[in-house]
C-alpha cells in the first residue's frame, strides 16, 4: 500500500480492481482544507485515460509490474505481435491498448513490454525517437522572419509540423508523448 502522494509519473497501481499507470501527477493544496492528489492515469487493460482524484492521505494498492525486452514483429488486424529474442516466445497486445504508441515502434526494433500477473499489458518506449521525413513541401526562401512550420509526413505515416528547412530524407527527433517535432537528428 502506498499513499496518494506517492503516485508519481510512471507508478502503477490498482483502482477498482483495474491496473493503472500514472501519466500526469498534480498535488493540490487548499488553504485551510486538506490536500488532494489529481492524477491522469492510463488503464493498462483498455488503454483509456482517466482523471482520478484522491485525498492526500488515502492508501492505494501499488502493483508490481515486470518489464521484458522484446522485439516488435508485426501488426495483425487488432493485435501487435512481440517476440522474446531469447526463447522465441510470441506475445500479442491489443492495438486499442497501445493506442498511438504503436506508430513510434519500427518493425524489428526492441521495446520493453510491461507484464502484470503474466499478462502483457503495454509497452514502454523512449520519450524521443528518430524518424525519417517521407514527404513534405519545400520551404519557400524568404519565409523565415518568424517561426513558420509546415506539415511533414514521416516514415511511420504520422504527420507533424516541422520548420521550413526540413526536407524529404532528413531524420528528425520526435517526442513520443506529444507527437511533436523536437530537433533534427
Amino acid at each position: 500500500m502506498i499513499t496518494a502522494t506517492d503516485l508519481k509519473n510512471g507508478t502503477t497501481f490498482l483502482d477498482s480492481d483495474k491496473p493503472y499507470k500514472v501519466v500526469k501527477y498534480n498535488h493540490i493544496k487548499m488553504g485551510r482544507g486538506g490536500a488532494t492528489v489529481r492524477v491522469m492515469a492510463r488503464n493498462l487493460e483498455t488503454g483509456d485515460l482517466a482523471e482520478l482524484t484522491y485525498d492526500a492521505g488515502n492508501k492505494i494498492n501499488e502493483i508490481s509490474t515486470s518489464k521484458k525486452r522484446m522485439q516488435y514483429l508485426y501488426k495483425d488486424g487488432d493485435n501487435a505481435c512481440f517476440m522474446d529474442p531469447a526463447t522465441y516466445e510470441q506475445t500479442e497486445i491489443d492495438l486499442d491498448v497501445l493506442g498511438e504508441l504503436i506508430a513510434f515502434i519500427k518493425e524489428g526494433s526492441e521495446v520493453d513490454v510491461l507484464f502484470w500477473d503474466g499478462e502483457a499489458l503495454s509497452v514502454d518506449i523512449a520519450p524521443k525517437v528518430v524518424l525519417e521525413v517521407a514527404e513534405t513541401d519545400p520551404g519557400v526562401k524568404g519565409n523565415s522572419a518568424t517561426n513558420i512550420y509546415k506539415p511533414a509526413k514521416l516514415e511511420n505515416g504520422l504527420t507533424v509540423k516541422v520548420p521550413l528547412f526540413i526536407k524529404v530524407g532528413d531524420k528528425i527527433r520526435v517526442d513520443t508523448r506529444t507527437s511533436e517535432y523536437i530537433e533534427r537528428a
